[in-house]
């Protein structure tokens, strides 16, 4: 059970700032935390490496004592999946769900195909997108492997640190970064690159394994409407459909993405603080936020884009 010890809560995509703070003004350090999780990832996978349920539970048990053993505040687990979320609530963990948006391949030979699945006017409302991306004389180009070379990089870098610094303040991933990235894991990234008179003015990250395409980061240099929703999303059911992908997991946040074919999917992550009091206040926090969260996705559920009779 991979451990980091951390002084922030960056990169992690479950948010636990308000948790920070409520201690500090309580008198407490929140920091160093223990976090289980791969850095920058909001992917759900295995996160307790464990051959045996007892296992899995004495791993879960020797880490609610390293937090102590070490003076940390408190241990996340994140993204691991339900049966291990399960085994963690067991154990006395505090339990957390969230929720992301994915695109389910059901077979699809084409987009065209996938567009049959929606009712008219969504279907007419993404038409509509695409074709004012191609009016805009904006083409793609799909990288993977050794296609991606530290030009596309330098490129891409670019895209996302002026993204980044409109949207966020401050990009935390480096350019070091992408090109270690892309000499361990290049046949398994697809990187997607916008052209617009000859020029590159946008890049979309994924990475792809185990027959899922997982989007990640993007970013332009020139606006051009809907340029978003087509390098992010529809060029990744592209890419999926092309590879016979089953997925598309486009990360957290953005019920924009539900109007385009990615339904809400429940995610996990579980706790343990050791500060009593704050403990408590969490856990009734997390009891309403679970229920708040089934309930969201009941309802976007409702609101899918396909056509009723299907």
């Amino acid at each position: 059970m991979p451990l980091y010890a951390k002084n922030h809560s960056y990169g992690e995509y479950v948010f636990d700032h308000a948790w920070a703070e409520a201690l500090e003004r309580a008198g407490g350090d929140y920091y160093p935390k223990l976090q289980c999780s791969v850095p920058f990832t909001p992917v759900t996978g295995r996160r307790l490496l464990a051959s045996s349920n007892a296992d899995r539970m004495a791993l879960l048990k020797a880490a609610t004592a390293a937090v102590k053993q070490i003076g940390a505040s408190s241990l996340h687990i994140t993204f691991l999946t339900r049966e291990e979320w399960q085994a963690a609530g067991d154990a006395d963990y505090l339990l957390r769900t969230g929720q992301q948006f994915h695109w389910e391949n059901r077979g699809y030979k084409s987009f065209d195909e996938f567009l049959g699945e929606l009712s008219s006017a969504k279907r007419k409302n993404l038409r509509k997108e695409r074709a004012a991306v191609r009016e805009a004389g904006v083409t793609f180009d799909w990288l993977t492997g050794s296609d991606i070379s530290e030009s596309h990089w330098d490129q891409f870098f670019n895209f996302y640190m002026d993204t980044g610094g409109r949207k966020w303040g401050t990009p935390y991933l480096t350019r070091e970064f992408f090109s270690r990235l892309g000499q361990g894991l290049s046949k398994q990234i697809l990187l997607v690159m916008a052209k617009q008179d000859g020029r590159t003015i946008a890049g979309a990250l994924n990475l792809f394994g185990e027959g899922v395409l997982f989007g990640r980061n993007w970013g332009a240099v020139e606006h051009v409407p809907f340029l978003h929703f087509e390098a992010c999303y529809y060029q990744a059911i592209d890419f999926a459909i092309a590879r016979g992908l089953k997925r598309v997991e486009a990360g957290a946040q953005g019920e924009h993405k539900l109007l385009r074919g990615y339904m809400p999917a429940e995610t996990y992550s579980a706790h343990v603080i050791a500060h009593k009091g704050l403990a408590r206040a969490v856990d009734d926090f997390l009891e309403a936020e679970r229920a708040a969260v089934a309930e969201n996705i009941s309802e976007l559920a409702q609101h899918a884009p396909f056509r009723k009779d299907k």
